[in-house]
C-alpha cells in the first residue's frame, strides 16, 4: 500500500504542479541558415535523486516552451528503492510517452557520477543507459557509497560504453563542490583521456543559472561545445518565479533529434540565463542581428542634419548596448543604451553637416559574452541617405 500511495502522489504532483505555475514562453528568433531550439539537458526525477515524476519535466517543458529535454538520472544513485525498481530507461519511455506529438523532443541520457575524478558527466543521445557499468559504486540505495579501493579501469568503462553507443558526454559543473587540496586541477590527466579518446564533447557552463568562469575558460581551450542546464530536482519554478528557465539554445539544420546531436556536436550553442547570453562570436552575433532589425534615416531637425537610427528588439532577451560612431550621440552618456524585450528605441547622430555615402555603428553587447573576458562587438552599416 505505502509503494501505490507514494506513487498515486508523485503522479498527482506531476498534475497539479502546474496548475500554479503558468508563464509566457521565451521569444528567441532562429538565425541564418538554422531553426533555434530551446533545450534543457540535465534534470533529474524519481528514478534517482528527483522528487517529481517524469511527465512533470514534461509539462513543465512544455509550459515554459522548450523544444528538447533530456532526462538523466544518476546511474549511480537510488532514491526510492523500496518503491521503485532500478531502471534508468524508464523516466525517458514515461516522458518521451507523455510529449507525444505534443512538440518536445526527449533525448534519452543518463548521469555518471563518481564522487573522484573525473567527477560528473552527462551522456545523453544513449541507446540503453542500464548498460553502462558502475563497477565502482557499492551502495547505491539511498546512499552513494563508493568501494573503498577503485581502479581507473572501472572508473573508465561507463564511458566507454557510452561511447560505443554513440552518446554525446559533456563535464557537468566543473568545480561544483570538488575542491581538495590534493587535487585543484579540475581539468584532470582523466579528462584529458576522455578528450584524447573523443569521448569528452562539453562541457557545462551554466548551471542552475549559475555560471561558472572555469567551465567556460574550459570550453574555450579545449575546444568543447558549452552547454547551460538547469540540473532541476524539485519543482523548478519557484527557483526561476522572477526571471526565466536557464535553456541552451541549439542551431540545428532540422528539429529532430539527429539535427539536435549534429548541432551540438558542431558546436552551434549558445546559453541563455538571466539577462546573459554566452556563445561564440559566430552563434552570438547571428542571434543579436537576428533579434535587433536597425534601421536609419537623415532628417533635419530646424536647421541641424541628424541620422535617426531606429533599433527594434523582436525578442524576448534585453540588450545592454554600448554604441559609437562617427558622430556624437544624442543623450546617451558613453553611448549606453538598454533595449528591452520587444522594445524599439531611437538614437540620434547629431551634426551630420557633410551628407555621409555610409556611416558606421559600432555596437559592444554587454550582456553576451563571447569570451570568459570579452563582450561581443558588431556593428550595423548605413547608406543611400540621398
Amino acid at each position: 500500500m505505502k509503494k501505490y500511495m507514494v506513487l498515486l502522489s508523485m503522479v498527482l504532483l506531476s498534475t497539479l504542479g502546474n496548475v500554479f505555475a503558468q508563464r509566457s514562453k521565451i521569444i528567441i528568433p532562429d538565425i541564418a541558415g538554422y531553426q533555434t531550439l530551446k533545450g534543457d539537458f540535465h534534470m533529474h526525477t524519481v528514478f534517482s535523486d528527483g522528487h517529481v515524476w517524469p511527465t512533470f519535466r514534461v509539462n513543465e517543458a512544455l509550459r515554459d516552451g522548450m523544444d528538447v529535454i533530456a532526462i538523466t538520472e544518476h546511474m549511480d544513485y537510488e532514491g526510492f528503492p523500496e518503491e521503485i525498481e532500478r531502471d534508468y530507461n524508464k523516466s525517458y519511455e514515461i516522458a518521451a510517452e507523455a510529449a507525444k506529438d505534443k512538440g518536445l523532443m526527449v533525448i534519452k541520457g543518463v548521469e555518471i557520477s563518481p564522487r573522484v575524478p573525473p567527477y560528473h558527466h552527462n551522456a545523453i543521445f544513449l541507446e540503453d543507459a542500464n548498460s553502462l557499468p558502475m563497477e565502482y559504486m557499492k551502495n547505491t540505495h539511498k546512499k552513494f557509497i563508493m568501494k573503498d579501493s577503485i581502479t581507473r579501469e572501472q572508473l573508465m568503462e561507463p564511458f566507454l560504453e557510452a561511447q560505443r553507443q554513440g552518446a554525446f558526454v559533456s563535464y557537468n559543473h566543473p568545480s561544483y563542490n570538488w575542491w581538495d587540496k590534493k587535487d585543484t586541477v579540475l581539468f584532470t590527466d582523466f579528462h584529458q583521456e576522455l578528450l584524447d579518446k573523443g569521448i569528452l564533447g562539453g562541457v557545462e557552463v551554466v548551471n542552475s543559472g549559475r555560471y561558472n568562469i572555469i567551465a567556460h575558460r574550459m570550453a574555450m581551450k579545449y575546444n568543447l561545445t558549452m552547454l547551460c542546464n538547469t540540473d532541476e530536482h524539485y519543482d523548478m519554478y519557484p527557483r526561476y518565479v522572477d526571471t526565466h528557465r536557464p535553456m541552451t539554445l541549439v542551431f540545428v539544420e532540422e528539429k529532430t533529434p539527429e539535427g539536435v546531436e549534429e548541432a551540438m556536436r558542431a558546436k552551434r550553442t549558445a546559453l541563455y540565463f538571466g539577462d546573459y547570453v554566452v556563445a561564440r562570436q559566430p552563434e552570438a552575433e547571428a542571434l543579436f542581428k537576428a533579434a535587433v532589425g536597425v534601421d536609419a534615416e537623415k532628417k533635419d531637425r530646424k536647421g541641424e542634419p541628424i541620422i535617426v537610427v531606429t533599433l527594434k528588439n523582436t525578442s524576448d532577451i534585453p540588450f545592454h548596448l554600448q554604441l559609437k560612431s562617427r558622430y556624437n550621440i544624442e543623450l546617451l552618456p558613453l553611448g549606453q543604451l538598454i533595449l528591452g524585450a520587444q522594445e524599439e528605441k531611437e538614437v540620434v547622430l547629431k551634426e551630420v553637416w557633410d551628407t555621409p555615402d555610409e556611416t558606421k555603428l559600432e555596437v559592444k553587447v554587454e550582456n553576451i559574452l563571447v569570451t570568459p573576458d570579452e563582450a561581443m562587438l558588431t556593428q550595423f552599416t548605413f547608406s543611400d541617405f540621398e
